[in-house]
């Protein structure tokens, strides 16, 4: 707290508003408080927590030049607990100018400003405490001396009408903010007037104008280092107005404020007109405004006490004219911050050595804070195996070791203030766990494997159940690490699938029931190098003459001395042009003036410091491209809804031209391999010697007249019988149209020609080898048309009516016809 001086020149009124009373700063009560704070404290003050923690931190103050002041810190902690201060960061030495107070405060016995060679006391302080568990630092308390300066707006004369509204203002800084006051002929204004309005930021307000307020007005401000009366400001009344009317009109309205939480926030809006205007406020985003803590001042301030971050937001004034539509309007915008202050505190933990910790730890704040953490009282950056993470609100520490035991502090800061919250880790060391392994080391097999030996460890080795490698890319962060599991008695590992020509970093832990040993010293190797692979291309003709070549561009290429090498060539020719280079940022190029009848081949490569690498090749023709050109119309992109309509109509109408021609080539295969199965056995008969019995016969044959398809299509379980005469009727054979048959049978009753081979059943392998046969045995039953009789005078083929005559019903019996 800061300690005012004994006595002050002039004490000022206080200051009252309608509802509202601020009293001026309270007397400095001096003597007894130095007597209490150079009292030494009880040690038993400091508590016997096994936390090291702070139960009073200092805060920022305004310290008088010349006077004392004293700035808290009270910790409590297991004893002995050593309490240092630092100013700007650098440990502050106990001189005679400041001392250490038993409690652990620090007093300053004279605040002074930089003078001549004496340093200044103004700065950021921070208490730290450290006992046997770590190091704890304090939240920065900023130090300023008070001042007072010149005013920089003093009042301005003015001159009203009786009835109207006068206005005073005067700015002034100082530290602390000055109180402002105000003083009429030398007197100070009856705040009890409700016609007076005062607002801290140092304005007057007159409404209602009257001859006695007519006088000289002067602006007074103090604080705790000086007090300033500013220049007289005269006020004129004149006589009445003249009562016509005037357009409503916003004098001042509300500046934008940027205040911190529990400030009081005024916005000021002076308004004029005749009639009188009605002012109100509102929020610009809709929201309303409420009733806690709002009064309006006068005419048509608002006052928003204690305000908070909801408060934020764009506040509009409006001048109204009664019964009326007319209004003018001002806005300004209020903005609230918070310090930061925490919503989740980091926790003491213990872990065994060789496992993860982890500390979290959120803050909020207006605007939002920036986290950083220590480590007893040092910054604590991320590297190692400290990883920081969702904006720095969680530490974590893997693989730890006694090393890591301490005490970590949270400290979260913006504009409005800090804060800091701490927590102890405290590393469990089993008895009896081996030592790290020794002797570790990689060598680079390939491109693409490491091998990693190493030396058990030198103590407690018996309970060893095996051992731990992990690995990372030494330019990645630890989080990105991977580890491999290795028994017990191997002291080496072949690591593999690792990229080319990168650096890996090794350790290797030792793992017993009980737990980890600590890690071994990491060691790097790096993966030999080799050619790169090639790259995917792709070819697109932009125009007769030209090509783009696009591939996937490689950034690494360029880490290692590399790029791409492009070739290209008519295919007729035996050299080609290139090799052009190409960094490996690059992922297309063109090439132009090119023959538009040729044939190009296109090659392209990587290559790095380890060589070229094999190429991808291309062959592409620009003479197809050329012939689109010339005889391609360009596309009309503009087409009407019309167009659009008649396009869509022509391919419902070609689809259905599409499904009926399907429709007439089924049926015509159809009857097409019904006439065919009509015409086989004839063929056979001519061509191929006589088969056995019948009975002898493949049974996976086809039904007459695609019956065997009716069954495939279930007809019906009751199957009819055909009538064997019915048939004969239906197919009459030969020797019903009176020409004996010349040929050779077998069997008086088997049937010679077309029509009766439709009765029977044949092989398929038999029809499939009579279509195969030549022109001459197959022209014959060739088709359904009419033909001659043979030279034998047997009978002619079966006419394309008798062959679309169905069979009803599936022939269950095979025909008795010979061969």
């Amino acid at each position: 707290m800061a300690v005012p001086r004994a006595a002050s020149p002039r004490r000022p009124p206080a200051l009252r508003w309608p509802g509202l009373l601020l009293p001026p700063p309270p007397p400095p009560p001096l003597p007894l408080l130095l007597l209490l704070l150079l009292l030494p404290a009880p040690r038993e003050g400091f508590g016997h927590s096994a936390e090291l923690a702070f139960a009073m931190e200092p805060s920022d103050d305004v310290a008088v030049p010349g006077q004392p002041m004293v700035l808290d810190c009270r910790v409590e902690g297991t004893p002995p607990v050593q309490i240092t201060w630092r100013k700007n960061g650098v440990e502050l030495p106990e001189s005679t100018h400041s001392t250490l107070l038993a409690n652990g405060s620090l007093m300053i016995r004279h605040f002074r400003l930089q003078r001549g060679g004496s340093p200044s006391d103004e700065g950021d302080y921070e208490c730290v405490a450290q006992n046997r568990f770590g190091l704890v630092v304090s939240r920065k308390a900023r130090i300023q001396a008070a001042t007072m300066s010149d005013f920089h707006v003093h009042p301005q004369a003015a001159v009203g009408e009786e009835g109207g509204v006068a206005r005073f203002q005067c700015q002034i800084h100082g530290l602390p903010k000055p109180l402002i006051t105000w003083e009429k002929n030398r007197v100070p204004i009856d705040t009890d007037n409700e016609r007076y309005t005062l607002l801290p930021k140092g304005v007057l307000q007159i409404t209602g104008l009257r001859a006695e307020d007519s006088g000289i007005f002067h602006c007074v401000a103090s604080n705790i280092a000086s007090i300033r009366i500013s220049h007289g400001a005269r006020l004129t009344v004149s006589g009445s107005g003249s009562g016509a009317y005037k357009e409503p009109a916003i004098l001042v309205g509300p500046e934008n404020l940027t205040l911190t939480v529990h400030q009081t926030a005024v916005l000021e809006c002076v308004a004029t007109g005749n009639p009188r205007p009605i002012v109100s406020w509102s929020r610009l985003d809709g929201r309303p405004i409420g009733v806690e803590g709002i009064q309006v001042l006068g005419t048509g301030n608002l006052i928003i006490s204690d305000v908070t971050v909801q408060h934020s937001g764009v506040y509009v004034c409006a001048a109204n004219r009664p019964g009326t539509r007319v209004r003018r309007t001002a806005q300004g915008r209020l903005v609230v911050q918070a310090p930061a202050e925490f919503v989740q505190h980091p926790q003491s933990i213990s872990r065994p050595a060789g496992t993860t910790a982890m500390f979290t730890c959120q803050a909020q704040g207006e605007p939002p804070p920036h986290v950083t953490w220590l480590k007893n009282g040092q910054v604590l950056g991320p590297g190692g195996h400290v990883r920081l993470k969702n904006n720095n609100s969680t530490l974590t520490i893997s693989g730890i070791g006694p090393e890591d035991e301490a005490i970590y502090q949270c400290v979260a800061e913006n504009s409005a203030g800090s804060s800091q919250a701490s927590a102890r880790l405290t590393v469990l060391w089993a008895e009896g766990l081996p030592g790290p392994p020794r002797n570790v080391r990689a060598v680079s097999v390939s491109s693409t494997e490491v091998r990693v030996s190493w030396s058990e460890p030198l103590a407690n080795t018996r309970e060893i159940i095996g051992y731990v490698l992990h690995i990372r890319k030494a330019a990645d962060p630890p989080e990105l690490e991977y580890q491999e599991a290795v028994s017990k008695s191997t002291f080496q590992h072949l690591v593999s699938d690792l990229e080319p020509s990168t650096a890996y970093s090794f350790y290797i832990k030792a793992y017993t029931p009980r737990g980890a040993s600590s890690a071994s010293v990491p060691t790097l190797a790096s993966t030999l190098g080799e050619a790169p692979a090639p790259p995917p291309l792709s070819v697109r003709v932009l125009g007769s003459s030209s090509l783009q070549l696009l591939w996937e561009p490689w950034p690494r290429l360029a880490q290692h001395e590399g790029g791409f090498k492009l070739f290209y060539r008519p295919a007729s020719k035996t050299a080609f042009t290139g090799p052009i280079l190409l960094p490996g940022t690059v992922s297309s190029y063109n090439l132009s003036q090119l023959d538009p009848t040729a044939v190009y081949e296109v090659k392209l490569l990587a290559y790095n410091q380890h060589g070229d690498g094999n190429a991808t090749v291309r062959f592409v023709s620009l003479r197809g491209a050329s012939e689109r050109t010339a005889l391609s119309p360009p596309c009309d992109c503009r087409k009407d809804e019309t167009t659009n309509q008649t396009s869509t109509t022509g391919i419902v109408i070609g689809i259905h031209i599409g499904v009926t021609c399907i429709i007439f080539c089924v049926l015509f295969l159809l009857f097409g391999q019904r006439g065919r199965v009509l015409l086989c056995k004839d063929v056979e008969n001519q061509l191929s010697p006589p088969q056995g019995p019948r009975s002898q016969r493949d049974p996976g044959i086809l039904a007459l007249n695609g019956v065997r398809w009716g069954e495939r299509g279930q007809l019906g379980r009751n199957e009819k019988r055909v009538d064997m005469k019915e048939l004969e009727q239906l197919f009459p054979p030969a020797g019903a149209a009176g020409q004996p048959d010349p040929r050779p049978t077998q069997d008086a009753a088997a049937p010679a020609s077309c029509e009766e081979t439709q009765l029977s059943k044949l092989p398929l392998q038999g029809c499939g080898l009579m279509e195969g046969r030549t022109t001459e045995a197959t022209a014959p039953c060739s088709g359904l048309a009419a033909a001659p009789p043979p030279p034998d005078g047997g009978p002619g083929l079966l006419s394309e009516g008798q062959a679309a005559r169905p069979v009803a019903a599936p022939v269950t019996q095979p025909a008795h016809s010979g061969h």
